[in-house]
């Protein structure tokens, strides 16, 4: 399953660097997750990279 980041995202920048197959970009006020090219992580890390980094838990399973 995909992940999206919420409008609660403070655009910090922590998740981008840590998606393992490059599906999160700078929006114009949040990060944006290509839900089409999100693989929740399967087969690099235990739990998706990009929840377990982020300091205001805005990014939801979808």
């Amino acid at each position: 399953m995909a992940h999206r980041i919420t409008e609660e995202c403070t655009y910090c920048g922590a998740c981008e660097p840590e998606c393992p197959v490059a599906a999160i970009t700078q929006g114009d006020d949040i990060y944006i997750i290509d839900e089409s090219v999100c693989i929740d992580c399967i087969g690099y890390h235990d739990e998706a990279a990009c929840v377990a980094v982020c300091p205001v838990d805005c990014i939801i399973k979808v």
